[in-house]
Formats: C-alpha cells, structure tokens, sequence
C-alpha cells in the first residue's frame, strides 16, 4: 500500500521510539545544559521562537517551561523578531532566546539570533534543531548552546511531525531536569499510549478519510492551542489546500469564528486533562451539535468522555499522563488523519504542493540589515 511506502507515514509511527532517544540525549547531556542555564534565573525571560511548525513547539511548551521553572516564559514567531525585534527583546533584561528549527536553514531562524545579539548584550541561545549541518547549527556564537535532536527527527517529508514532538519533548525536559527519573515513566507511557493508538484507530482514521468535508476546524484550550494550531497547518499542508482549515481555542471560537462552520466542516476537538477547562470544552461541543452540526466531529483525549456525541473519539485514557506530555502526543492523531486524508485526494503526503507553493525550507525570503536607529536605541 502506498502510505507504508512514504517518509511520512515512517516518520509519524517512528515517534514513540523517537522520545525515547530524547530523553537518553537530554540524560546525557543533563551536565552540560546545567551550567549554560546556570544564569537563567527568576529575573530573566524565556522565549521560545521558530517559524511556522516551529513556532507552534513554543506555544506549546512555552507555559509548562515557566510553570516547572517559575521563570517568565513566552513564544514568538522568528519572522516578528526579524521585523520587530524593539518590541519583543528586552534589552534591560536577561533573556534566553530558545530557537526550535528542523533543518535550521530558514534565513529567519539565522536572522531572529543575529537581531537578538545586535539588540542587547543580554542575550543567551538555546538552539534545538534537527539538522547538525544546517546553517543554525553551525553558527558560532560564543553565547549559545547548540542540542541537536537523533538524526530520525530530521524528517525529509515536507511536513514537519516526528521532529515537531522530538524537539517540544526536549523542551519539556530541560525544563524539568530536575526530575528526570519521573519523566521517563512518563516518556515511557506516553510512547505506549501511541503505539497502542496505532493499532486501535489506524482504520477508522482511513475510513474518515474519505468523508467529504472541505473546511477543518481545530480547537484546543491553553497549550493545546498550539496543538490544534499545528495540527490545523498539517491537514492544509498535506492536502495542498484543498482543506481550508482555521484553529481556536474553545471559549475564542464562540466570538465570531463559529461563522465557518457549514455542513461540509469537520471539527476536531483536542480536550484537556484539566477538569475545570474541559467543563467549557464539552459546553462548546454540546452547543455545535445543537446548532451548526458539522459533517464530521473527532475528538482525542486521555481521560473518558460521558455524554458526548462525536463521530469519533479517540479515546487515549488507558495511561493517564502528565500534561505537558499529553499536549505534545494528542497531535499524533491529527498527523495520521492529515496523512490518510492526503491519500484520499491522491496527493503525494510526501511531496503535497503540486503548485510548488510551500517547500521543506522556506524559500524567496531577503534578511535586510538593522541600523540602530531603526532599534530606537542602541545596544546596552
């Protein structure tokens, strides 16, 4: 069958054994990040940056990082630092600057920590990248600390999904270093969860695939709105746009977007361990079943649902896990539907951009030169 031939469909199911070897490079490496973070304290600032896929690892991980460190702890889009570095940097404070990137060859990704240095002294680098060749990865900065993931996470798909959880779960645990032990239990269950999801929904996610539906919609609260962001660009990316997709967060959905909903929409639902937050979620799932019923609802959770109504639900609740690693693996779901569903309009998941529109690495983009008065103030 074609989808066992794909770099893609290797690259989605070879996650599980992926984390693992994470967590053996970040044990391995427990030593050396000690002492580059050692400065980074409850004054300074933590910003995780990226573009696209890349981005969406920060928003994701971004509120765990400052929860398990109490350090304030931010994602921002490389392409805002490359065009608006006065506003997101601050050059009075300690900042460290954590950049994800699969290859590292977008220019905005060399561009964001160049326009960080220029702009304050300040500065740390923390770059997480996939690829030890690429131009991030070699670039030399006396104030950066360069961890490059196992060489499976350079995915060679076009899009971006066993390197998007590799490098978030890296994130998770430079931020809890302190409790590694149990973090491995918990890699370990996390990685079992999905093997045990491969086998359980590989054919009812085939089955949907072939439902007609033209938008996607996909909601998450808190950090799963990273979650449902990325997994809104991979139904897009892998269907070449033939799916026009948009991402919300549950409560935000209500004011205004709730517009696109029709009867060739399917809705995706990521729902949060959290109880109190899963209150509103299934409030807003009743309400759509009431009032602009889709033509497809899935919903993925790690706790059971009573009394909700969707087409599918992926029910991931035999291993209760923390919720950081939760917000990283509830998008394998998501990365497998985009993929069958790539398959179903006989696009090539691999390669899906027949029009040459979107490639692996970003491609056309001019970095410009900085002055100082265009910083409104120089470097202190």
């Amino acid at each position: 069958m074609v989808e066992n031939t794909t770099y893609t469909f290797e690259e989605i199911h070879q996650q599980p054994a992926l984390w693992l070897e994470v967590f053996d490079l970040i044990h391995t490496q427990k030593d050396a990040l000690t002492s580059f973070l050692g400065d980074v304290d409850i004054d300074s600032e933590v910003i995780f940056t990226g573009a696209g896929s890349s981005f969406f690892i920060g928003e994701m991980v971004a509120p765990f990082f400052q929860k398990d460190t109490q350090i304030t702890s931010r994602a921002i889009q490389t392409t805002e630092i490359v065009t608006h570095s006065q506003y997101h940097i601050n050059r009075n404070k300690k900042t460290l600057l954590v950049s994800f990137a699969r290859s590292g060859n977008s220019p905005e990704s060399v561009a964001a920590v160049n326009l960080a240095n220029q702009f304050s002294s300040k500065v740390r680098h923390l770059i997480i990248t996939c690829n030890k060749d690429g131009a991030l990865a070699q670039m030399k900065i006396d104030n950066g600390f360069v961890l490059v993931m196992p060489d499976k996470a350079n995915d060679k798909s076009l899009a971006m999904t066993s390197s998007v959880t590799a490098m978030g779960l890296a994130a998770l645990l430079i931020g809890r270093m302190k409790h590694l032990a149990a973090m491995k239990i918990e890699i370990q269950n996390a990685a079992d969860l999905i093997q045990t999801f491969f086998k359980d929904y590989d054919k009812a996610l085939q089955k949907i695939s072939n439902v007609d539906y033209q938008r996607a919609v996909c909601l998450g609260s808190g950090p799963l709105q990273g979650v449902a962001r990325e997994a809104h660009l991979k139904i897009q990316e892998m269907t070449d746009g033939d799916i026009i997709c948009k991402f919300d967060s549950f409560l935000g959905f209500r004011h205004g977007p709730k517009a696109v909903v029709n009867d060739k929409t399917m809705m995706v639902y990521f729902f949060s361990n959290d109880d109190y937050a899963r209150k509103y979620e299934l409030d807003l799932v009743h309400s759509m079943r009431k009032s602009h019923a889709p033509v497809l609802s899935v919903g993925i959770s790690n706790v059971p649902l009573e009394g909700v109504s969707l087409d599918l639900h992926i029910d991931l609740s035999a291993k209760k896990i923390n919720e950081g690693i939760w917000t990283l693996i509830s998008l394998v779901p998501l990365q497998l539907l985009a993929y069958y569903k790539s398959i179903a309009l006989s696009y090539d998941p691999d390669s899906p951009s027949k029009s040459g529109a979107i490639h692996r690495v970003v491609q056309g983009v001019t970095i410009y030169n900085l002055s100082n008065k265009n910083h409104n103030g120089s470097k202190s």
